[in-house]
């Protein structure tokens, strides 16, 4: 059985109560979703809000459905136990729980405007459904499953050099991490098998470009970042399957500059003033230019963890 946390009772049953009210406010009538199914004091509990929380728990047979309704009433009466508790302490006007429930609220509205905006997003075409298809062969045609280890080292700019060197000199990268140990170096590794789905997009093309024992190097803001290959296997996707996951990132894609471009606007048509400390606004920050990965060869066979991306949620490929 599914558990429910008790927050997110609180958040959806605070939107819940507020829709029954205006349902009921624009005259439904008896069965809609007034229907009380329990009453706390002088507070009632309605069918509509149970209903609105099992609709985050699809798939349920009619069974778990009724046996999950149940529980979720009880978790919805001490809820209900708890805010009147809370109210009768006053907590409602304390001045913490004012900026958390106006905070809430803020957040509640800008997705809803987010949601209004993207309802506006016209669905992909089949041909631009194939395009994308075949302009991003790493992801489907030539997609594969990836064995990776990710090395994240702690270094200065004038260490560089010498640590890309003593990487080609190292016959693997358990060699290359003993040398960082003794020299005192800090370093995290972090291994992982991940499909090219779940791989930062921008990031695809150069992995996919590699072969099985490469290792790319690639500076952070901190130090180095090494990103090893260990094998690979091919496991390619064709565009029927792949079609339905491509319309939803396409779509999902154009909700976002859709959003993009709707608050350029606002902001070009509104009056921003920066106050005090943030009076001198800084100029817009280019994003650091990052040096290309360089590949160098290496013959360690260990696995990585690479950073899951947007693509994996949107695409969504087994």
């Amino acid at each position: 059985m599914q558990r429910v946390s008790f927050l997110g009772l609180t958040r959806a049953a605070g939107t819940a109560v507020a829709l029954a009210a205006l349902l009921a406010a624009c005259g439904g009538g008896k069965g809609d979703a007034t229907q009380t199914a329990a009453k706390v004091n002088k507070e009632e509990i309605t069918v509509h809000q149970i209903n609105q929380l099992l609709q985050r728990q699809p798939g349920l047979s009619e069974k778990q459905t009724d046996a999950l309704s149940r529980q979720l009433l009880e978790r919805l009466i001490d809820q209900e136990l708890s805010v009147q508790k809370a109210q009768d302490l006053k907590l409602d006007r304390d001045p913490r729980v004012v900026q958390q429930i106006e905070a809430a609220k803020r957040e509640i509205l800008a997705r809803a405007y987010a949601e209004r905006i993207g309802e506006s997003v016209s669905k992909p075409s089949a041909d631009e459904i194939a395009k994308f298809y075949n302009e991003k062969p790493a992801l489907f045609k030539e997609r594969r499953v990836y064995s990776l280890q990710e090395m994240s080292i702690e270094a200065t700019p004038d260490q560089f050099e010498g640590l890309r060197q003593r990487l080609q000199g190292s016959r693997n990268l358990s060699e290359f991490a003993e040398y960082l140990k003794g020299a005192g170096i800090r370093f995290n590794v972090n291994e992982a098998v991940r499909p090219a789905e779940q791989l930062p997009l921008n990031s695809l093309d150069t992995i996919a470009r590699m072969k099985d024992g490469d290792t790319a190097v690639q500076v952070t803001s901190s130090g180095l970042q090494l990103l090893h290959l260990a094998t690979s296997r091919l496991n390619p996707v064709d565009e029927a399957t792949a079609r339905p996951a491509v319309e939803a990132f396409l779509v999902n894609q154009r909700k976002a500059e859709a959003i993009q471009r709707d608050l350029k606007a606002l902001r070009e048509a509104g009056k921003i003033e920066y106050l005090g400390k943030f009076a001198n606004k800084p100029a817009t920050a280019a994003s650091a230019a990052s040096a290309p990965a360089a590949v160098v060869p290496a013959s360690s066979a260990s696995t990585a963890e690479a950073p899951a991306s947007d693509v994996a949620k949107s695409l969504g490929l087994k």
